[in-house]
C-alpha cells in the first residue's frame, strides 16, 4: 500500500507544514491507521502525535486553516482538539505512562515517539504513519502489527498482565475490537483478561456501558458477550445473564439453556435494527428466567411471571451500571415485560381483540415489539419455526388493519371524562372512572367502533344500570 497517496486529506498537509514551522515531530497514530489498512469506511476522527507539545501544533494547525478553528485545550491531559469540515483532530504530546493499582488513570511524562507507541492498548493500534516533510507517509510498525492484521489477531504490544492490570478497560476493548473486527484475541492476552478480570470493578459504569454499546452496536454482538462470559467479566458486570446459563433435569425433563438462546436473538435483532436499546431488550429479555424457574410434574418447568420480574430487574441493572434511568430505560422494561405477548398470539388464533390489547399496551412501540418477537424464534424444528413467522405475518396484518379501524396505537377515548359530567350533570366521581374504562374495553373487544357517535349510545345503556339519567 502506497501510505503517502492514502493521507489524502487536506489536514495532513496543514499538519506537516504546521509541524515544520514550530519544529515538532508529528504523526498521525491508532484508529485513522488501523482502518485504513484494513480498508474500513473513514471515522471522523483523527489521533496526532506530536514529539513536543500537542496543543503548540494544534494552535500553529488552527491558524493555518482558511476559518482558523476554535481549538479546545485540555492542559491536564496535555491534549488539544479542533475540528476541521467534519473531522475532529486530536492532538496529543508523545508521552510514556506509569500507573497506581487503585486508577486507570496514569502519571504521564514527555516522552518519545516510541514510549508512545508502548503505552497503546494493541499492536494494530501502535501502527503510525509519518506526517514530516522528509519522511511522510512513512509507516512506523515497532510491534509487527501489520503481521497481526494479516493473521486478524489482538495482541497488546507489552507484557498483557500488565497491559490490562495498569488499565483493565483494555480487557473491554479488546473484546469489542474482537466483535467489531472479527479478530482472534492471542492466547496469553485472553488467559490474562481472565487472570485480571476483578480488576474491572475500578472501571466507571459510564465507560464499561460504552463498551458494551459498542459491542452491541456490531453485526454480532455474541462474539463478545461469549469472550466477555469465557474470561469472567460477564459475572461480575451482568450476572442476570451468566445465571441463566444453566440446564436442569428433573424425573427426564429438561429447559432449553437461556443464555445461548438470548445470544441468538441478540444476533437475529441486529440485521433488523440499529437501535441499541432495542438491542438491549434482547439481551436482557429473560433475565428473569433463572429466578423463576420452578418445576412441577404436571407442567414441567415454567417460568411464570418472569417477564414482569424482569422489567423490574432491567431497574435496577440499569442503577448499578449508572445507565441512564430515562426514557431509554424505561423503553428496555417496557420491551421486556411484553416480550411474550406477541409470541402467545402467534401461537394461538389471532383474534381482533388480542391485537387490539396488544397495540393499545404497546403504542408507538408496537413495531419494535415486533421485531424483538419475531427474532425470539430460536426453535430448530423447521415446522415451528415456519408456523411461527407465519402467525407473525397474519399478527402484521391485523395490526395494519385495527389501527385503519379502530385508531388504537395513540388511543384517545372518544368521549371524554368532561363529557360524560356534562351529559348526566356529575362532579368527578368514580362512576366517571367505572364508565369511562368501560368504553375502553367495549372499544378494545370489539363492541362498539372507535367513534363519538358509538361511545355516546354504549355510555347512555352502561349509566343505565349505574341508575344514572341523562340531563334533560
Amino acid at each position: 500500500m502506497n501510505y503517502k497517496e492514502s493521507l489524502h486529506h487536506p489536514i495532513f498537509k496543514i499538519i506537516t507544514q504546521a509541524s515544520h514551522e514550530i519544529q515538532v515531530e508529528s504523526y498521525v497514530i491508532g484508529g485513522f491507521v488501523r482502518d485504513l489498512i484494513l480498508g474500513r469506511d473513514f471515522k471522523k476522527d483523527i489521533d496526532i502525535v506530536a514529539v513536543g507539545s500537542g496543543i503548540e501544533l494544534a494552535l500553529k494547525v488552527s491558524e493555518l486553516l482558511p476559518k482558523k478553528p476554535k481549538v479546545q485545550v485540555f492542559k491536564n491531559y496535555g491534549t488539544a482538539m479542533l475540528r476541521y469540515e467534519d473531522t475532529e483532530i486530536e492532538f496529543v504530546g508523545a508521552r510514556k505512562e506509569s500507573y497506581n493499582r487503585d486508577s486507570r488513570n496514569p502519571i504521564v511524562e514527555n516522552g518519545t515517539l516510541e514510549d508512545d507507541q508502548n503505552r497503546r492498548d494493541f499492536t494494530i493500534n501502535a501502527l503510525a504513519l509519518s506526517l514530516n516533510e522528509t519522511t511522510f507517509g512513512n509507516l512506523l510498525d515497532p510491534f509487527d502489527g501489520l503481521t497481526d492484521m494479516k493473521n486478524r489477531i489482538l495482541k497488546t504490544p507489552l507484557n498483557p498482565d500488565i497491559t490490562y492490570s495498569d488499565d483493565p478497560l483494555r480487557m473491554m476493548r479488546a473484546i469489542r475490537f474482537a466483535t467489531q473486527l472479527n479478530f482472534d484475541i492471542e492466547e496469553d492476552s485472553l488467559k490474562a483478561i481472565s487472570k485480571n478480570a476483578e480488576r474491572i470493578k475500578i472501571i466507571s459504569g459510564e465507560r464499561i456501558v460504552d463498551e458494551l454499546n459498542k459491542i452491541l452496536s456490531t453485526e454480532k454482538p455474541s462474539i463478545g458477550f461469549l469472550h466477555l462470559y469465557k474470561t469472567g467479566l460477564l459475572d461480575i458486570l451482568i450476572p442476570e445473564l451468566t445465571a441463566l446459563n444453566q440446564v436442569e433435569e428433573i424425573e427426564g425433563q429438561t429447559h432449553k439453556n437461556n443464555f445461548y438462546h438470548t445470544l441468538e436473538v441478540v444476533d437475529n435483532i441486529c440485521p433488523n435494527t440499529d437501535d441499541v436499546w432495542l438491542r438491549w431488550a434482547a439481551l436482557l429479555h429473560d433475565i428473569g428466567k433463572a429466578p423463576t424457574k420452578k418445576f412441577n410434574k404436571k407442567q414441567g418447568w415454567t417460568f411464570h411471571g418472569h417477564e414482569f420480574l424482569g422489567g423490574k430487574m432491567v431497574k435496577r441493572l440499569f442503577e448499578r451500571l449508572h445507565m441512564p434511568l430515562n426514557q431509554k430505560m424505561k423503553f428496555v422494561q417496557k420491551m421486556v415485560i411484553m416480550s411474550s405477548r406477541p409470541i402467545v398470539l402467534a401461537q394461538d388464533i389471532v383474534t381482533d381483540s388480542a391485537v387490539r390489547r396488544l397495540v393499545f399496551d404497546a403504542g408507538e412501540d408496537v413495531e419494535n415489539l415486533m421485531t424483538l418477537c419475531e427474532a425470539d424464534i430460536t426453535t430448530k424444528n423447521p415446522a415451528k419455526f415456519k408456523k411461527y413467522h407465519k402467525n407473525f405475518e397474519i399478527v402484521r396484518k391485523k395490526i395494519v388493519e385495527v389501527e385503519e379501524k379502530d385508531s388504537i396505537r395513540n388511543f384517545q377515548p372518544p368521549i371524554t371524562g368532561e363529557q360524560i359530567m356534562e351529559i348526566f350533570d356529575l362532579k368527578p366521581s368514580r362512576e366517571i372512572g367505572i364508565l369511562k374504562e368501560a368504553v375502553k374495553e367495549a372499544i378494545l373487544e370489539g363492541e362498539i367502533p372507535n367513534e363519538y357517535e358509538a361511545a355516546y349510545q354504549f355510555v347512555l345503556k352502561r349509566a343505565a344500570k349505574l341508575g344514572l339519567e341523562k340531563v334533560k
